[in-house]
């Protein structure tokens, strides 16, 4: 389907095809004729990159526009729209609620893209990180269509610089990521805030039980529309992993940089610190990168970015959090340092490449102990990952030489300058063969690399020797985790373990179970050791005399609404399994 085939407002099509859109994206074609017929509610799950922001601020600006037309006839107030501001305009129509800066400025950009023959139509945004005075004075001018985020639009309210008694049309984009962001809180604050009577169009790419939560409470009777599988990745994005030593990460990113000469790339790590160091490591070590997280101020945020977009850096380290709403295209890599904690997180990863029908790269790093944790991505994706190899040092030399020779291939040598010291230079060169002249140069040009990649080890990991190690080293473990946890029963030692019915599947995380234990423990002191997280259960040592002070805390308490089970591992039976009882 053309855009033109859709009935568009004529100002709104010659916006369209200036920006050179033909052809509608699956998103839009299902997404736009609903929202045109404005008496629809909408829920549709698409990944990040597929045309959402045309698919439903196409329809809302065309139904503003079309709406105050419809009332200047009525009225007898007969204008050109084009050129002279209706009287029915500026009182805000659409709400637009997003998860961060970046992406609310992109959602206000590209609107006023599509509005460009439409000047009287008022679009502004409002999000953290900004001067509110600023932001007040743009709304004070006038706002058909605001992009907001969720606490500058709350403080705003609050202000009461902000009326949204007239919000006709209500959009969510990135739902998802707004309640990974913590935002229900200000959603639930915002929709009682909004008129009773009015649309809501709720965008997002995974669909957690908390997304359909929010659909079930707020939208009646949605549409429903899906491109792709629930929770699936681009159809244009492949996805290997690659298997090294925990202490080999660092050296295998560097490998697979080296390996692809014109890497364009987000690299995720877990953590601030993480992060920065990863950076801060890079950048030593001659490569164009830098880092974006939490602790960055607003400008320097904003440098960091506008260098990535000017590909004057070719690999941005960062946080899931700082990452969220980045609107950068071309990608050709993502690169997972490690796997988040929500696995569920990795189709937002992933699908910052392979936009705009271009093919992508999406590359997990992980040790022998996460394997099994692609398992389980590839039962969310629905797609396989590919096993790929860490390059061994001549497959980075040889790409890198031969990259080179397709630059020299195709110079322009059209610069008449240089050609005034061409008979120079060859007179001076004279003496070395055609042969030697190629070595002088591949030489001169690889010295550092081919001195850095001599004897560098190979750091793919031999999964049958190293199963074979890990058996052996399980073996060993077992039998002195069976005397220390005897010793702790008999209370001569400081901790005892304990095991819990909830694991990876229930997207347990470290710091979720020692904030139970806090808030449920509250006037004792319960010192935490090793924590364990396999698939089904966890394993957590806790202070010995507070061992069962836990165990009756936590019985019973539920995780995403499943109820959990604590008892002590078992020496003797080697039982993982807790108890399904409440201890009495």
């Amino acid at each position: 389907m053309t855009f033109e085939e859709l009935g568009l407002h004529a100002n709104i099509l010659q916006a369209v095809q200036d920006l050179g859109f033909v052809n509608c994206m699956p998103v839009q074609q299902q997404a736009i004729p609903h929202i045109l017929d404005s008496d629809t509610n909408l829920v549709a799950l698409a990944q990040t990159g597929t045309g959402k922001t045309a698919a439903f601020g196409l329809p809302i600006i065309n139904n503003i526009i079309c709406d105050a037309e419809d009332s200047s006839d009525k009225s007898k107030e007969r204008k050109d729209i084009r050129h002279n501001a209706s009287p029915l305009l500026h009182k805000t129509s659409a709400l637009i609620i997003c998860p961060t800066r970046e992406l609310c400025i992109q959602i206000a950009n590209d609107c006023k893209k599509f509005a460009k023959y439409l000047p009287q139509l008022k679009i502004v945004s409002v999000y953290g990180g900004a001067s509110i005075e600023q932001q007040i004075k743009d709304l004070k001018q006038g706002a058909d269509i605001i992009a907001a985020t969720p606490g500058r639009l709350i403080d705003l309210l609050d202000r009461k610089k902000i009326k949204l008694n007239d919000v006709k049309y209500l959009v969510l984009d990135e739902a998802d990521e707004m309640l990974n962001m913590g935002f229900k809180e200000d959603l639930d604050n915002i929709f009682v805030r909004t008129p009773k009577e009015k649309n809501i169009y709720m965008f997002s790419a995974t669909m957690p039980k908390e997304v359909e939560q929010i659909a079930e409470n707020y939208i009646d009777n949605p549409v429903k529309i899906q491109i792709g599988q629930r929770n699936q990745g681009s159809e244009n994005v492949k996805h290997f992993y690659y298997l090294v030593h925990q202490k080999d990460r660092y050296l295998a990113l560097k490998r697979i940089a080296d390996y692809y000469p014109d890497i364009y790339a987000i690299v995720f790590c877990r953590t601030k610190v993480q992060t920065q160091e990863v950076a801060d490591m890079l950048i030593k070590d001659g490569y164009n990168a830098d880092s974006l997280h939490g602790d960055l101020s607003q400008a320097q945020r904003d440098h960091v970015m506008s260098r990535f977009r000017l590909r004057n850096i070719q690999l941005l380290v960062a946080t899931d959090v700082a990452a969220r709403g980045l609107d950068v295209n071309n990608l050709t890599h993502v690169i997972n340092y490690e796997l988040p904690d929500e696995l569920e997180q990795y189709v937002h990863r992933s699908g910052r490449t392979g936009r705009a029908d271009k093919q992508g790269i999406s590359i997990a790093i992980i040790n022998l102990k996460q394997k099994k944790r692609i398992k389980a991505l590839e039962n969310i994706l629905k797609k396989s990952f590919q096993q790929a190899k860490i390059p061994t040092s001549k497959d980075v030399c040889k790409k890198q030489l031969f990259n080179l020779i397709n630059r020299v291939e195709n110079v322009d040598t059209s610069n008449d300058e240089i050609d005034a010291f061409i008979p120079e230079i060859t007179k001076k060169l004279s003496w070395l063969s055609r042969e030697d002249l190629i070595k002088h140069f591949v030489s001169l040009e690889f010295e550092e690399l081919l001195k850095y990649y001599k004897d560098a080890p190979d750091l793919n990991i031999d999964e049958a020797v190293e199963k074979e190690k890990q058996r052996r080293e399980n073996k060993q473990r077992t039998k002195l985790k069976s005397k220390q946890t005897r010793r702790k029963y008999n209370g001569k030692e400081h901790f005892a373990t304990l095991s819990v019915s909830v694991g990876y599947k229930d997207k347990i995380v470290p710091q979720r179970l020692i904030g139970m234990i806090n808030e449920y423990t509250p006037f004792r002191r319960i010192e935490i050791g090793k924590i364990d997280i396999n698939n089904e259960y966890t394993y957590i040592e806790v202070s010995a005399d507070g061992a069962d002070d836990v165990i009756d805390a936590l019985n019973g308490r539920r995780i995403r609404g499943r109820e959990i089970f604590v008892d002590y591992f078992n020496p003797d039976t080697q039982s993982r399994k807790p108890l399904k009882q409440k201890k009495s």
